[in-house]
């Protein structure tokens, strides 16, 4: 037997995922929301008492022009945008920096639904930041402190040793782990939503809200003018 072949090698055309079925579809008609924040608001639930998870994706751009993605978490949302936390000079952090557009995805395989969100993201008050930091577990102030993200270094013990003089130099001290300036919150500013759910016949339903375009004739056998100036339309699977 092959090892190597078995490894690089993987045929997956005959797999196949289940989704929902003809009985459990998304009808415009029969929304509770005709605004993508009360939606959002709704299914989130629904998933978290299901997967109790708020980890999501972040897409953003790279320099060279090329998608860029990782997983974070949300730690906050209402219409102002979506919240989460980060540090400043990583990776993500330097791309967002030179490009503020970003989307956000949102997949709970458990309830066969995704929501991505498109926007812009801009950087939330120091004020906000520092409260966030002070409620944080100690061991994750800690993490934050050392590590300089996405920087290249030598081992992981490298960073143990960073974490062992950082606590005796604060936390056997009885005094608290500063917020480095570099690390702090992010708020994306929604501009696009697209809710999905999958079916198991590939006849998925996808909804898009979106805000209108200046001058844009509305069709309004497609486009449905929904709540708080927020349009939304259904997309072909």
């Amino acid at each position: 037997m092959n090892i190597v072949n078995m490894v690089t090698e993987m045929d997956l055309r005959d797999e196949r995922k289940p989704y929902c079925n003809a009985k459990c579809t998304i009808l415009e008609s029969e929304l509770n929301y005709q605004e993508p924040f009360g939606l959002f608001a709704e299914w989130f639930k629904h998933a978290q008492e299901r997967m109790k998870d708020s980890s999501y994706e972040v897409n953003a751009m790279a320099f060279d022009g090329k998608p860029s993605s990782r997983m974070v978490l949300l730690k906050a949302f209402s219409k102002d945008g979506f919240q989460f936390y980060s540090d400043y000079e990583s990776r993500k952090g330097r791309e967002l920096a030179n490009n503020a557009s970003a989307c956000l995805l949102f997949y709970w395989p458990d309830v066969n639904r995704c929501i991505s969100v498109e926007g812009t993201v801009k950087k939330t008050s120091a004020a906000d930041s520092d409260a966030y930091w002070k409620v944080r577990p100690v061991e994750s102030a800690l993490s934050a402190y050392v590590s300089h993200q996405s920087m290249v270094i030598p081992s992981r013990q490298f960073l143990e040793n960073k974490i062992v003089e950082v606590k005796k130099k604060f936390v056997e001290q009885n005094r608290p782990v500063p917020r480095p300036s570099s690390w702090g919150g992010y708020v994306l500013v929604p501009n696009c939503f697209e809710f999905w759910q999958g079916q198991s016949n590939r006849l998925h339903d996808r909804l898009r809200f979106r805000k209108e375009k200046a001058g844009e004739v509305i069709d309004p056998s497609v486009t449905h003018r929904g709540e708080d100036d927020w349009i939304f339309e259904r997309l072909a699977p």
